[in-house]
Parts: C-alpha cells; structure tokens; sequence
C-alpha cells in the first residue's frame, strides 16, 4: 500500500528532495479566494450569506449562533462525551499555564540609569477557526481557546461553516465545546469568507479581530495568506501528516494503526514510516490491509496511504533516520524504538514529538494537554505550534535618565552620522547640549 524510497545506500546533505510529500498551492488558491474576500469587505453580512449558500448549501437564520443554541448543545452532550472534553480542556490548561507562558514583566540595567524591560502583552481580540468539512473538529476548538485564554486574550469569537444537517447551525459539539469554555460570540461562517469577517469586520454582526487562528483547507488557509498583514496570522497549516521512525522491536500493529490515524483525516494527509527494518516493514503492510477493511474511512484511507505524500523510507540505520526525519520536518513525530528517549533528543525540527509505544498521536490530538495546532509541510523548520506565547506581543520599554543618555550619547551620535542621518544625531545632541556637526 505504501510506496518505498530506499536511501539505505546514500547519505545525503539534505533528503528533502526524496521524501514523500504532496503539492500543496496556495499561491493557486489566493486567486480563487481574493474576490471571496473582497466582496466581504464591501457588502458585509449579504456577501457572507451568498457564500453560505453557495459553499455550504445552507443560509442560517442566525449567522451568530444564539446563546440558547449553545446552551441546548451543552445540555444534549453525551455525560461521558463531557467528561472526556472536560478532562482534555483540563490537561490543555494546565500544560499551557505551567509550561507556556512566561514573566509578564522583565527589566535589566544596561548601564546606569539605563533600563530596558520587556513586557508581553496579550493580543485584543482573536477569531478563531474551526473546520467542519469532512470532520467536525471540536477538539480545534480548545486547542485555541484554552491558550488564547491564559494569554489573557479578553475578546475570542469563533467561525465554523453551518451545517445544513443541523438547520444551519454549526455542529452541536463544537457549539458545547465553545459553551464550556465560556465562548459565547461563535458564528456559522466558513472558509475564506470567515477569515475576511474577521480582518475587516462586518457592521452590526462581527468586531475585526487583531489576529485569526485555527487551520483549515486550501482557501481558509490562502485567505489566511491573502489577508496577512491587516490581522496576524498563526501559520499556513497545510493537509495533516505524521512520520513514524520505528525499528524491529517496534509493535507493528501500533505503527500502522498510527499511520491510518493521521491518514484518515483527509485524502491528501501524509503518512511515512521510517525504518531501518525489511522484516517491520512487511509485517506493517499486512496490518495497514487488515485494519484498513475495518474501518469506515476506508476509501479515504487509500487514497491518502496510496499518494504521492505517503510511503516507506528504508534507511540504514537510526541514525540516517534522524538525518531523514530533521529534513522532513514533520507534524507529527513517533519514535518507536529500542532508545526512543534518547533519539528523540536529537530531533531538531519537528510539530511534535511522541516518545515510545504508548504516546500515540491521537493522544496529542485530544487529551496529552500539548496543542495539536502544529506547523505542516516542512514548516517546522522554523515555526512551531500554537501555544500561549502564540498570543502573546512583546514590547520593550526604554526608560533613560538624563546621565544615562549623556554617558551614551556620543556614541549613538557617531552612529546616525555614518548612516547619513543627521536628524537622529540633532535628536540626542538637543537633549545633551553638544552641537550638532
């Protein structure tokens, strides 16, 4: 079912070029979704409505959800349903206050009387962005909202698509979920239009938000790309993927059932093992067959397990697996291996890193209390997933006394002159009554 790349004779600078991985234009997208947006920004709520008909094939009565939805959804929830989303909103808070966040005010004396601080400040108001296509993403939901909240964002709304199932509101997990976090601004909006309600704001239903979070497919993620700039952006989270680097004492039925999990998300998600073993690799074929027939997302499991993003790796050895796996950059990383600590300790670029046996991806997905809003197609090269620092800016606060600036003053005057800027120098000479040249 996989396709194999054999690099065990090669040893190479940089692998990239002969990994698996899918085509994913954007840049073709952001000119199907620029008149999307800009009828957004012109006609406002008529221009959503017509795209909901269009896109979604329903129109909501509502396109902010009424709080009585929210609360009718939260009151229909299944007790175990609950119990489960509140332990992983639990998890996910706890990792974000006790790992995520830093001093919100630090100061250092550079010289006498010259002080420098840093204070971090969290973002005004962030729209946030919750798939419903092919999976309602109701676990998206608190991998936003729960950072953005221990950040101390004060104003958080959420867009997810209407479902024509549910009389045009969104799906009723996603709503509960938004109603045990406390988020009550949630609209039924989807795609790029969602993205351009957000950075333009639309008269008398939605606020412009500072920044827009959240992944999605091609369009969300090209408005995203288009609208950069008049909002922040989290990053351009492409079809999801996991790499699994396995030796023979890996379990194969773990590594396959790992694989199918990231590949059942959606017909171009990326699912690659990486091994130094023939005989595990075998064996992990027969599995992906069995378990595949099981399953109800098997026609999409085939797609996605039989694409050019998906396949086998054959290295010779660990540590030409950790040369392959630092230059894929994946999403998802699994180690399955006899020293899974250990080489995990030499990843440099990865979303995220499950460690052994029994630390599965979908662990990360739902309830780890690490985010699984993490950076695809390589991006983990110089990105990382969204956590409370993601919402949060940083300002240096300079605060000179008139010694501290004299004592410096001459030197920052020498500078702005051999940059041909005299203006800069007059700016510090009219402050410490040396003539300016």
């Amino acid at each position: 079912m996989l396709r194999m790349i054999d690099v065990t004779g090669q040893r190479l600078d940089d692998y990239t070029a002969v990994l698996p991985r899918g085509h994913f234009d954007v840049e073709h997208a952001v000119a199907a979704v620029e008149p999307i947006c800009r009828a957004v920004a012109e006609e406002g709520e008529t221009a959503l409505r017509r795209f909901a008909e269009q896109f979604d094939h329903v129109v909501p009565e509502q396109l902010r959800v009424p709080e009585e939805a929210l609360d009718r959804a939260l009151d229909d929830l299944e007790p175990g349903l609950r119990a489960a989303i509140e332990e992983s909103i639990r998890r996910r808070r706890e990792v974000a206050r006790g790992i995520e966040t830093e001093e919100a005010f630090r100061e250092i004396e550079v010289a006498p009387g010259a002080r420098v601080a840093n204070r971090l400040v969290p973002v005004g108001r962030v729209g946030l962005y919750v798939p419903g296509g092919l999976a309602p993403l109701a676990s998206t939901v608190l991998m936003n909202v729960v950072p953005a909240q221990v950040a101390g964002v004060q104003s958080i709304a959420v867009a997810t698509p209407p479902q024509a199932e549910f009389g045009g509101l969104p799906h009723p997990t996603i709503l509960a979920v938004c109603r045990l976090l406390g988020v009550t601004e949630v609209y039924a909006v989807g795609g790029a239009q969602a993205v351009a309600m957000f950075a333009y704001g639309v008269p008398g239903l939605c606020r412009r938000a500072d920044m827009v979070t959240g992944p999605g497919n091609i369009y969300v993620v090209a408005a995203k790309r288009l609208l950069r700039g008049r909002i922040g952006i989290d990053a351009e989270a492409g079809p999801t993927e996991i790499l699994v680097l396995a030796d023979d004492r890996a379990n194969p039925a773990y590594v396959a059932a790992d694989l199918i999990s990231q590949a059942e998300h959606d017909p171009m998600a990326g699912a690659v093992l990486v091994t130094d073993s023939s005989a595990l690799l075998t064996r992990v074929e027969e599995e992906l067959a069995d378990q595949v027939e099981r399953l109800a997302t098997r026609d999409r499991l085939k797609v996605s397990l039989t694409g050019e993003q998906s396949g086998v790796v054959l290295v010779a050895d660990m540590d030409q697996g950790i040369d392959v796996v630092n230059d894929y950059a994946p999403e998802h990383l699994e180690i399955q291996t006899v020293d899974a600590a250990a080489l995990a300790q030499r990843v440099r670029s990865a979303g995220a890193v499950f460690v052994g046996s029994h630390s599965p991806v979908p662990l990360g997905d739902y309830s780890a209390g690490s985010t699984h809003v993490l950076p695809t197609g390589g991006a983990a090269h110089f990105s990382s997933g969204l956590t409370t620092r993601s919402f949060l800016k940083a300002m240096h606060i300079i605060d000179y006394s008139a010694q501290a600036l004299g004592a410096i003053g001459d030197a920052v005057e020498q500078f702005a002159h051999a940059e041909h800027l005299p203006g800069h120098a007059e700016a510090i000479a009219v402050r410490t009554g040396r003539e300016v040249e």
